[in-house]
């Protein structure tokens, strides 16, 4: 199973992995998807994005010289309070500075990440002072910026440029004036996206068992710099097997440092207790084990014999084979992002009478006079507000089923905007615009089916291919639970 192991009571034991439960918890990621991406050698769900900061036409609040910037980044909580994240240094006698400190987050695809952007003056009697314990109430503010991580990310050059206000919150004006503009550049903090895949298998394995076979499995480490072994991966264990060969592990020249640097290959037997008995071990960095591979030869596993100053090793029958070695880039999100390929999202909705009169609060097309969202209303805004940054137009195909329009028979794909000739709607307020809209210009009926809607999106895929145009569709489709 590559890097993942297929033996959870033996294989993670052969690691020191214990497996964390992380429960049922909201914001927890998603390991099963997480575990699959990394154990074909992909990084994940997420991205490393280091943020740099510069700034233009600053107010200048001091007298005999100009203003002294520091900014100040924060995230924004879905209960609307600020999160402080980091500072930038102060920049000295500057309208146009351009920061030093850099800050690096976890870029997450699926999930809305608001940012804010602050920048203050710093008085002059605080410039010795480290700015972490700077009191920002005492320095003088000089604009605010909100964004998306998404809104920063998407741009071609992965750079944003807003315009610093400062509204009411700050000065008591009652609208917001521009007050310079900040300048965020995102860049992606990966040194290699390399990666390397390896079928390994030996031969004339000792056997460690009296009455059968040994049951083999592989742990590859790496050595820090301060001596200490860490496992990177390992592979599945084979049963009763004295020549196996193993399904190909992912190694990312990243996490090993580079292609010179070596790398402890340990052959164990499996034993369900936990106590893996080492058959032999190797060491060989991956430069080593491609020229393995390039001369279709193989090298003798050891077992240490004696341990301290003088470790001596015992050289073993047993011989470690390179199957298949190769080399490819593994791409990120952001990377297609930055090759121009779009997100566009689509959106089908239920208006089957599975879902209740509509104008009684038990119905899941209940609009609360109090403003509160139905769970229709919930998932467009869930998945649209996240989708919405990765298409340039924000001109979404929106969809009803299962509902009668006025003096018309049942369908089962009308156009959500009332429109004969068209389906789109601008933006996510479009879509929810038109979703109410809808609910009072038609009768709910049925039954619940999906195929025309799904024709529908696939035409417009079809479309897009056609164009030979970098774009993938996602449509929702939002249902009541049968």
């Amino acid at each position: 199973m590559g890097n993942c192991c297929s033996d959870v009571a033996g294989g993670q034991t052969a690691v020191g992995g214990t497996g964390v439960n992380q429960g049922n918890q909201p914001n927890a990621p998603n390991e099963a998807v997480d575990a699959f991406l990394k154990s074909r050698g992909y990084q994940g769900l997420y991205s490393q994005i280091e943020l740099s900061l510069s700034a233009t036409s600053l107010r200048d609040r001091d007298v005999l010289s100009k203003s002294d910037p520091m900014a100040v980044l924060y995230s924004k909580e879905k209960d609307g309070s600020l999160k402080e994240l980091t500072r930038t240094e102060v920049v000295l006698n500057s309208l146009n500075p351009k920061w030093i400190t850099k800050y690096t987050m976890a870029y997450y695809f699926e999930t809305v990440q608001n940012l804010v952007f602050r920048v203050y003056d710093i008085d002059t009697q605080f410039h010795n002072q480290d700015v972490k314990m700077l009191k920002l109430e005492e320095q003088d503010f000089l604009g605010e910026g909100s964004c998306t991580l998404a809104q920063i990310v998407t741009k071609s050059d992965r750079s944003l440029t807003m315009d610093l206000v400062c509204g009411e919150q700050f000065s008591g004006q009652a609208h917001a004036r521009k007050f310079g503009k900040l300048t965020i550049f995102a860049e992606e903090s990966i040194s290699s996206k390399t990666t390397v895949e390896l079928k390994l298998r030996c031969s004339e394995l000792e056997s460690k068992d009296l009455f059968s076979k040994s049951d083999p499995f592989l742990v590859v480490s790496k050595t820090t710099e301060s001596g200490i072994v860490v496992p990177i991966c390992k592979t599945e264990v084979m049963k009763n097997d004295h020549s196996p060969t193993w399904k190909p592990v992912f190694l990312k020249i990243q996490q090993i440092g580079s292609k010179e640097n070596p790398l402890i290959i340990e052959c164990y037997d499996f034993n369900s207790n936990g106590k893996h008995s080492l058959i032999g071990k190797i060491q060989k960095s991956l430069l080593d084990l491609e020229k393995l591979h390039s001369a279709g030869t193989g090298a003798n596993l050891f077992i240490p014999t004696a341990m301290g100053p003088k470790q001596e090793n015992k050289v073993l029958k047993s011989q470690l084979f390179v199957e298949s070695y190769s080399e490819k880039i593994q791409y990120t999100f952001l990377d297609y992002l930055a090759f121009g390929y779009e997100l566009n999202f689509m959106v089908a909705i239920d208006f089957t009478a599975s879902n209740g009169n509509p104008r009684l609060p038990d119905s899941l097309h209940y609009i609360d006079p109090s403003g509160r969202p139905n769970a229709y209303q919930r998932a467009i805004l869930d998945v649209g507000e996240v989708l919405q940054f990765y298409d340039s137009d924000k001109r979404f195909p929106a969809w009803g089923f299962g509902a009668r329009p006025i003096d018309g028979p049942v369908s089962h794909c009308f156009n959500l905007n009332g429109s004969s000739t068209y389906c789109e709607v601008e933006g996510i307020q479009g879509i929810m615009m038109a979703y109410i809209s809808a609910l009072h210009n038609v009768s709910l009926a049925g039954p619940t089916l999906f195929g025309p809607v799904i024709t529908s999106a696939a035409h417009i895929a079809s479309q897009s291919l056609t164009n030979n145009e970098r774009k993938y569709f996602v449509l929702l489709i939002i249902t009541k639970n049968l």
